[in-house]
């Protein structure tokens, strides 16, 4: 039975071809800026990682808005075909009252997926940690370079 299931989940898997980022900018909300570049989104991805063997990663609009709320510090990663963007929309304001570098990405699923999880996520804050210092300045430098929308 269970092998069954995972010969399911690998058809599946086949079965849905990962989409490009040019495609996956088809599905963006109107309020996803600022957007980081193909590049930018693979390093926040591969951060994101590191993060999350860490345990130095919030997942999820209520666990992120509670810590902006706390004052910790770190890079919120939104996703930007969430919808409704009723959602998260209040993120980016609290993010910019409180000095806090955002970026957008383009999808929920590959947000989820760097995160370790097989469930899509909209929203992940990551915290600074030793370890993965160098790839967090890398990423906090390109993330605070990106115009902020008016």
């Amino acid at each position: 039975m269970a092998r069954e299931k995972q010969l399911e989940a690998a058809a599946e898997a086949e079965g849905t071809p990962e989409r490009s980022y040019r495609e996956q900018l088809d599905y963006l909300n109107p309020i996803a800026q600022p957007l980081a570049s193909r590049k930018l989104t693979r390093k926040l991805y591969k951060c994101i990682r590191k993060a999350a063997k860490h345990k130095q990663i919030r997942r999820g609009v209520k666990e992120v808005q509670k810590f902006i709320n706390k004052g910790e510090k770190g890079i919120t990663v939104l996703a930007g075909d969430t919808l409704p963007i009723d959602v998260y929309c209040h993120i980016p304001i609290m993010c910019e009252d409180r000095s806090l570098p955002y970026a957008y990405v383009p999808s929920k699923s590959d947000l989820g997926a760097a995160a370790g999880s097989k469930r899509p996520t909209c929203v992940i804050m990551i915290k600074p940690h030793e370890e993965y210092q160098e790839t967090y300045d890398e990423c906090l430098e390109e993330v605070e370079a990106l115009p902020l929308p008016l």
